[in-house]
């Protein structure tokens, strides 16, 4: 596909925006299109130590989003106040309204979100995966659905780092080249990318310590997406049943 010229992007909590689309949306706003991010959660839970987790934590990671953000040019943002660990506890229809409102307000020609597989698995991921897709389906699939995903290079590239940060909760997500709908060359915005990750420090500056500076400028140097499949739109539900119900976790 070629590049959107309004990109909602809903995520599940601060950071996961940069790690995953800090490419696309430095792309888009340098060409003059529109970004708009929309976050589940403040990240209040987003701390190794219990006793630094909670609200300050929430408003230290909410500016941090808005510090984040600037370094790509993107302005509009909106949090949504889900309690961090707890978007799988929300009815699934009541999260696919919060995400249509949205849509509707914006009226995208591409949203970027979670795949099925909440990319690490994280059960916040996975929940704000269904609801984007219920919403994007309820409102008619406007535009192109993009789950972020990532490709057997990358495992094989990378597989060292990802292990030894235990990024993975579950199955990790495995797209082959040929189904990949869009890939973003990071290497012309890369150094928006890596500001915007240096950003959100409570999350990214102990890992960079763990890894180092210049594996974290090469990990996530390359951004892809597969696109959702146009399935009918389902009927209104209530809660779900299915495996995004998950417990909430930290």
């Amino acid at each position: 596909m070629t590049g959107p010229r309004r990109l909602l992007g809903v995520w599940a909590h601060p950071d996961d925006e940069a790690f995953l689309s800090a490419g696309l949306m430095a792309s888009l706003r340098a060409a003059g299109g529109r970004v708009v991010v929309v976050t589940a959660t403040s990240g209040e839970q987003g701390a190794a130590d219990p006793a630094r987790r909670g609200p300050e934590l929430g408003r230290l990671r909410r500016r941090e989003l808005r510090a984040s953000l600037a370094a790509l040019g993107v302005h509009e943002n909106r949090v949504l106040g889900v309690p961090d660990g707890g978007c799988a506890a929300v009815p699934s229809a009541a999260g696919a309204s919060l995400v249509r409102r949205w849509i509707d307000a914006v009226r995208p020609d591409a949203i970027a979100t979670f795949g099925p597989d909440g990319m690490t698995g994280h059960p916040d991921h996975r929940a704000v995966h269904h609801w984007v897709t219920d919403a994007w389906r309820q409102a008619g699939h406007p535009g192109a659905l993009l789950y972020a995903t990532v490709p057997p290079a990358f495992h094989a590239r990378w597989g060292h780092v990802n292990d030894r940060i235990g990024l993975w909760e579950g199955e990790p997500p495995c797209t082959p080249e040929a189904d990949l709908a869009l890939t973003v060359d990071c290497t012309p915005v890369l150094d928006r990318k890596v500001a915007a990750l240096d950003a959100h420090a409570s999350q990214t500056r102990p890992l960079a310590e763990l890894i180092g500076r210049p594996t974290l400028r090469a990990w996530w140097a390359t951004e892809w997406f597969v696109a959702a499949a146009r399935e009918p739109t389902p009927p209104p539900r209530g809660r779900r049943s299915g495996d995004h119900r998950l417990a909430a976790a930290s």
